[in-house]
């Protein structure tokens, strides 16, 4: 599981990680992206480069998408004191 997907954009060094840790799990085990950022915006933020589009080709091959909608359990859980 990787939380706060691209919460940060990551740098160079960052990008060549995530390539080989993904090219090392594609087909083998599940990778679980929780973010707060649409899909579209993702590759932007990986930095739109070469390594942004390998990242991405290995993320959405063979994936499953589970959409929560808009709803944010960190804003429920602050206006309700919690």
């Amino acid at each position: 599981v990787i939380d706060e997907w691209l919460l940060d954009h990551p740098d160079e060094r960052v990008r060549s990680m995530l390539l080989e840790l993904l090219e090392r799990r594609y087909g083998n085990t599940s990778t679980v992206f929780c973010t707060q950022y649409a899909q579209k915006d993702w590759h932007q933020r990986l930095g739109s480069g070469v390594h942004a589009d390998a990242i991405m080709d290995r993320i959405v091959h063979n994936t499953i998408w589970v959409e929560t909608g808009s709803y944010n359990m960190r804003e429920h859980t602050a206006m309700n004191g919690l």
